[in-house]
């Protein structure tokens, strides 16, 4: 089928509001590329403070002649997600050196577990984190040795980060490696009865404990679709994991099989031979609204409204929120999982997964076809999901018709016709709402603000029944130059348990929520922010305000409003503590979220 009107339309806008930078990206990465292998102009010494350490592969790399493969990891094994990249340098040295490679652990980038820190001071480091491993990377990549870089990443801060650092070696072809969702555990939403029992002082802590236990239990991807695995399923959309990868357990016959698979992959797209397939080609305009169409037809993350603007930026294009609800408009929510429904990612990979979903997608002409991968053009790639038969990986095509309709759905018989993310523009700035997992009745609020500074202080106003009747609650002053933009899920439970009492309750801020909230409507990323002056800063407690998620609007119903100066608070509170000092100067460049909330562009 040819391509949705509706889908050119914006590609094309993006295309003429990118070209200059665009053109200028382009032509940086060329320039590199025409120097050659990087390695042919490392002197003597340099080459052998480069191979010093490498055993066996040191004559291999010393000939200049076999692929060398950087490997940048975010290991560690407090994250679930990452435990597993414990093993794979030795799994890739291997795989390379079957390939007729040589790879190297180019360097390691931080990761932090916003699951640890929710609520916590060390949650304010989180989103400025992803530029922070963006630059690791980056001093990683910069020893100027590898023909490919293999990326092991997997969770919400660190996809991006480091898309954001491949792209900044454009020329370098650049292959992703996941680790896999952890097996299914305790049901999501079994869990989340239990937070709200405990908000509610219906649950005691060991009760708590033992259903966080039961969901969190193993090496792996929360299995949930927070914003980690939205990064999973963004990378199979875009063409930089090997098809169907994403949701492969760890710890499997498969994963290891496609581990390897990745490493020669990478070895085969060098500019050594006659695929060049480097990451910056990969990462235009198409790729970028491929990947946005995922995020509709799966109720993907708030977040990746904030790292796809700063990923693209890395490449040279802009992306506006104008393009995401255009995009929503023209996609259909195709999957239910939590938080927008009850299944989690293993439950959507069995009936499915990616290979049905872009399948049927690229039937409905909803996503670019001819875009260029890590494994060829063409995003029918992606429709085939991996298979071992007989110890050999081989790909099949996915299926053609959904395995339970009540998790994955045909494009012409969703489960709504909008993709669930809405802009919202206004008296109050622009921000974006996600209403996949809202219900209808409640996308249109009016009532009385309570306006708070942080959200402990929600937290003491529910303690102590203050929420009586319908409010919209506003948490201000936790944008990227206030105090680096954290989540704040922490309030989902107590949001949760007003609504289920039976009032219409909202959120709105300046700050995210996280990629697992959803069934409360909540206005976020509201920008310009108050620590910039902007609109939200002139609020005030019993200001009637509106939130329409139908028609896009959040207003303040106050005749005065406008006229008001903003308030100001101290911030000094927010720049000690928990590292929180390092980054104190850095928060002060972060660009509105509109743009990424970014220190780097």
């Amino acid at each position: 089928m040819s391509l949705d009107p509706r889908i050119q339309s914006v590609t094309q806008r993006i295309i003429t509001r990118s070209a200059t930078s665009r053109a200028a990206y382009l032509a940086r990465i060329q320039r590199a590329a025409d120097q050659g292998p990087a390695r042919a102009h490392l002197s003597c010494s340099n080459a052998a403070h480069a191979y010093a350490a490498t055993g066996a592969d040191k004559s291999a790399l010393a000939a200049d002649r076999a692929p060398n493969l950087g490997i940048v990891t975010a290991y560690n094994d407090m994250l679930s997600a990452h435990q597993p990249f414990e093993t794979y340098p030795q799994l890739i040295r291997e795989a390379a050196r079957a390939a007729g490679a040589t790879a190297q652990v180019a360097g390691g980038v931080p990761a932090m577990c916003d699951g640890v820190t929710q609520g916590r001071a060390g949650m304010e480091l989180s989103l400025m984190s992803r530029d922070a491993i963006a630059l690791a990377a980056g001093v990683a990549m910069s020893h100027d040795c590898f023909d490919a870089g293999l990326w092991l990443g997997v969770c919400d801060k660190i996809v991006p980060g480091l898309i954001i650092a491949a792209a900044s070696f454009g020329h370098v072809p650049a292959v992703f490696v996941p680790a896999g969702p952890m097996v299914s555990g305790l049901p999501n939403d079994q869990k989340a009865k239990v937070r709200q029992a405990f908000a509610a002082g219906q649950a005691t802590r060991a009760e708590l404990m033992e259903a966080e236990m039961a969901s969190y239990h193993g090496p792996g991807t929360c299995t949930f679709y927070g914003t980690a695995n939205t990064n999973q399923m963004l990378m199979e959309f875009m063409g930089l994991h090997l098809p169907g990868a994403a949701f492969v357990n760890p710890g499997t016959p498969l994963r290891d099989a496609l581990t390897s698979a990745a490493v020669a992959r990478a070895a085969s797209i060098t500019h050594l031979g006659d695929d060049w397939r480097p990451i910056g080609h990969i990462l235009d305009e198409r790729a970028f609204v491929n990947g946005i169409v995922g995020l509709m037809a799966t109720g993907g993350s708030t977040n990746l409204v904030l790292h796809l603007p700063a990923m693209a930026r890395a490449a040279g294009i802009h992306l506006d929120l104008e393009d995401f609800e255009d995009i929503a408009k023209a996609v259909p929510l195709m999957a239910k999982v939590y938080p927008n429904g009850l299944a989690d990612v293993n439950h959507f990979h069995a009936a499915g997964g990616l290979a049905y979903l872009i399948g049927d997608l690229l039937d409905a002409g909803l996503l670019h076809p001819d875009t260029e991968t890590i494994v060829g053009t063409g995003l029918a790639h992606y429709a085939q999901e991996p298979k071992l038969k007989g110890g050999a990986l081989t790909w099949e095509d996915g299926p053609r018709e959904t395995l339970n309709a009540k998790i994955l759905r045909p494009s012409h018989d969703p489960f709504q016709p909008h993709g669930g993310l809405t802009q919202l523009s206004g008296n109050l700035g622009r921000g974006v709402i996600k209403t996949s997992a809202v219900d209808p009745s409640r996308h249109i609020i009016e009532a009385k603000a309570r306006v708070f500074s942080d959200q402990e202080a929600v937290k003491t106003a529910f303690r102590n029944g203050e929420f009586t009747e319908d409010t919209v609650v506003v948490v201000r002053f936790q944008g990227p130059r206030a105090n680096g933009m954290p989540e704040l899920h922490s309030l989902t439970p107590v949001l949760a348990v007003l609504q289920d009492r039976g009032l219409k309750v909202a959120l709105v801020t300046d700050g995210r929520m996280s990629g697992a909230s959803g069934k409360v409507p909540a206005a976020i990323h509201l920008a310009p922010e108050a620590a910039a002056g902007g609109p939200i800063a002139k609020l005030r407690d019993g200001d009637l305000m509106r939130l329409d998620a139908t028609n896009g609007t959040l207003e303040v119903l106050a005749e005065d409003f406008t006229a008001r100066a903003a308030e100001t608070i101290d911030l000094e509170s927010n720049n000690w503590g928990c590292g929180r000092e390092l980054f104190a100067q850095l928060r002060g460049h972060a660009t509105d979220a509109t743009e990424g909330a970014s220190i780097l562009f």
